[in-house]
């Protein structure tokens, strides 16, 4: 029942963890601030005294569903095999886009509100940590040739636009209609298309069999 989630403590804290389950459950047009003071049994008072403004409180929410991209980001990374600088290179960039769309998926709430005009008005795009992980791993395919430094330059806004909007458009457009099967198949699709983007800067070899994830 409302007010059952907070009894004493970090009010502001409260709300954002609150915010986050709302954003879950329905979506980031839930998240109202007196919505959650009910939910949380407080004041609208109180709770407008932490967030005066509904954008505060978005870009807070925001600011965890970044956390959390992150995360999902770095764990599949930590699990890239390959003792070969190239081909592990190589892997992470795939691996990093596969992140991202899982936690479009698994997350679409989140994954909304994460790029919410309230969080890119406060500066968190394009410095945040998912960027700078891409930003990372387009340098490493530098370092090892794959990448040609003549190309590397706005390589960030090319990979995020691919798989960003690949996940739009599964989430919320025409491509909901997609099984999982045909999803995998088609994120597999645009990936080895930048994998070969990127090949052709240096004219290194690139076999789309390097970066697909056996089924």
């Amino acid at each position: 029942m409302p007010g059952s989630r907070y009894h004493h403590g970090n009010l502001p804290e409260a709300m954002v963890s609150e915010a986050v389950e709302v954003t879950r459950e329905q979506g980031p047009d839930a998240v109202v601030v007196r919505e959650l003071a009910r939910r949380l049994g407080v004041s609208h008072n109180a709770a407008y005294r932490h967030f005066a403004h509904r954008d505060d409180l978005v870009a807070a929410v925001a600011a965890r569903a970044h956390d959390a991209l992150m995360e999902n980001m770095e764990r599949e990374l930590a699990q890239v095999p390959g003792s070969d600088p190239v081909l592990r290179a190589r892997r992470r960039l795939a691996t990093l886009g596969r992140a991202y769309v899982a936690f479009a998926l698994a997350e679409p709430g989140l994954f909304r509100i994460a790029f919410a005009p309230q969080a890119v008005g406060r500066g968190m795009i394009p410095s945040s940590g998912p960027y700078h992980l891409l930003a990372q791993a387009l340098d490493e395919l530098v370092d090892v040739g794959f990448l040609a430094a003549a190309a590397r330059s706005g390589a960030e806004i090319t990979c995020w636009s691919a798989v960003h909007g690949f996940s739009a458009l599964t989430i919320e457009g025409p491509l909901t209609a997609l099984d999982s099967a045909e999803r995998a198949t088609a994120v597999d699709q645009v990936l080895v298309a930048i994998d070969r983007s990127y090949a052709a800067t240096t004219g290194s070899a690139s076999d789309p069999a390097d970066i697909l994830v056996a089924r």
